[in-house]
Formats: structure tokens, C-alpha cells, sequence
């Protein structure tokens, strides 16, 4: 029987966590010690930093969006994709969160797997402050994706672009290679990045392409083995099998005032690698 190209999202944390393509293949990366039970986020997939990127202000690291009960709405905007398959999930912030986080928000997401095993995510956030007053955050698709092994990954498109290095401080620098490739700890937010960010795994023969929108920032991540033994939901071998490329707003903090609408979008699509080691 011919595989067919399929996605897995879980309401908690609207956090996608499988996604084949027409071969069967897993394109993204969960960790086999993920924990799948709150308050834990999931280890792996997409989950989404809201709102709040790692530590960048006084919140939980990557806020709170990633370990809340999203529900399923019938959509709040149009269905205007052709051949496809989507579900729209909904997220207000509870009583707990206003404590945390004293802003009143709907965030909407629509997930789509495209007729060309393609998925799409689409990211709303509404400023609902009954006081008109605005507020900020950050944000991040945080992608794991699966590859044959890190030493056969390069990350095209980021290459000559100015970067803040988490393992220095966040000290600014400026990329100096033809092509990112990871041979050690690697925590880099590349600034002001193109549209379309990729991933080639010449183990696999295979690209795996990002396209973005409204997002200017993009993190390339792999805790490589010795923080990953520190770390209770990966495996002590895995960081060999991963590589995170998250399309985010980090640098320049989003405004919004009341009523206004903030929307994103990824595009992520596999296919076979046309450029050689």
C-alpha cells in the first residue's frame, strides 16, 4: 500500500508534531523522551514561542502558548487553499496568564498540509486589550526538523548576515562562510534574513525549504552532545539526528495596539536535493 503524506497536531500547544511526506518519510524531528503531558512542552515538531523567544523578557523561557489546551474553531478567517487539508485552533489567555502576562489576545492558527505534501502554518494575534493599551512580544516557529545526520546538513540563505550568538552573550557578529554547516554547540538568531531559508542533508538527497513571511529573523540550533546529556526529554545520541531552523521575530520586538492584528505565515516543502556536497 502507497504511503500517503500526513500531519499530527495536538491541541495542547497547537503544537505540530509528525509530518510525512507521499514516501512515508518523517520530515520533522519529536524526541523519543519527549514528555506529551503538562506542564512539560513537547520535545521536537513546532512548537510556538509566545510570547516571549527563549529569555528575552521575564516570562517561562519561549512563553506560555507551547504548554496551554488551544481549542478548535470553525474559521475565523478565509479558506482560500485549494487541494488541501486544514484545521484552525484558537488560543485566549487564561486568568493564570493575565497574571503572567497582563495582555488580553486571541491567537489563531490555521495548520495546512497542501495537496503537494507542503505545510502551511498561518499565525493571527489580535490585541484585545479592553484598556487600549498595546503591548509587545516575541515570537517563534520553533521547527525541528529531522535529518540523516548533522554532519551532512548545510543551512543556505543565512550566510554573510549579521547574527547574535547565544553561546557568547549574544554578542553581534557577522557570518563569514558560504554555508552554515554544525560541528559543535550551535545557538545563532540570524537578523533581517531572507524569505526562503534551506536545508540540505546530503545523507538523505533531500532539500527542505522554508519560506517565510512577516518573519525577519531566523535561529539555527543544535545542542550538540554535551547539553543534550543535560537534557531529560532528548536522548543523549539525538542531536545527531536534528537540526532546529525557527522563523521568528526576535530582535525587534512586535508592537501591537488595541484591536490590531499581527499575521505571519511559514511554508515548509521537501524535496530532492539538487546540489551536491
Amino acid at each position: 500500500m502507497a504511503a500517503v503524506q500526513s500531519l499530527q497536531v495536538y491541541l495542547y500547544g497547537a503544537h505540530v508534531t509528525s509530518w510525512k511526506n507521499g514516501q512515508g518519510d518523517e520530515l520533522l524531528f519529536v524526541s523519543r523522551e519527549a514528555i506529551f503531558q503538562p506542564p512539560k512542552p513537547i520535545r521536537g515538531g513546532i512548537p510556538l514561542c509566545f510570547p516571549q523567544f527563549s529569555n528575552f523578557g521575564p516570562l517561562q523561557s519561549h512563553g506560555f502558548a507551547r504548554n496551554r489546551l488551544w481549542t478548535i474553531e470553525k474559521p475565523a478567517f478565509p479558506h482560500n487553499v485549494t487541494h488541501s487539508d486544514s484545521v484552525d485552533l484558537l488560543l485566549k489567555p487564561t486568568e493564570e496568564d493575565m497574571k503572567l502576562w497582563p495582555n488580553s489576545f486571541e491567537y489563531r492558527l490555521r495548520v495546512t498540509l497542501g495537496g503537494r505534501g507542503n505545510l502551511m502554518m498561518t499565525s493571527r494575534i489580535k490585541n484585545t486589550n479592553t484598556d487600549g493599551n498595546p503591548f509587545n512580544f516575541t515570537f517563534a516557529y520553533h521547527n525541528y526538523f529531522s535529518v540523516s545526520n548533522i554532519s551532512e546538513v548545510k543551512v543556505e540563505g543565512l550566510q554573510k548576515l549579521d547574527y547574535l550568538d547565544n553561546l557568547q552573550n549574544r554578542e553581534r557578529f557577522t557570518d563569514q562562510g558560504d554555508a552554515i554547516t554544525i560541528q559543535s554547540e550551535f545557538d545563532k538568531i540570524y537578523l533581517s534574513t531572507p524569505k526562503k531559508v534551506e536545508i540540505l542533508d546530503h545523507g538523505k538527497k533531500q532539500t527542505l525549504t522554508i519560506f517565510k513571511d512577516g518573519l525577519p529573523d531566523s535561529v539555527v540550533w543544535n545542542p550538540w552532545e554535551k547539553k543534550a546529556k543535560t537534557m531529560a526529554d532528548m536522548g543523549d545520541e539525538e542531536y545527531r539526528n536534528m537540526v532546529a531552523v525557527e522563523s521568528a521575530a526576535i530582535e525587534k520586538p512586535i508592537t501591537l495596539k488595541a484591536n490590531e492584528e499581527w499575521k505571519v505565515t511559514q511554508e515548509l516543502s521537501a524535496g530532492p536535493s539538487s546540489k551536491s556536497s
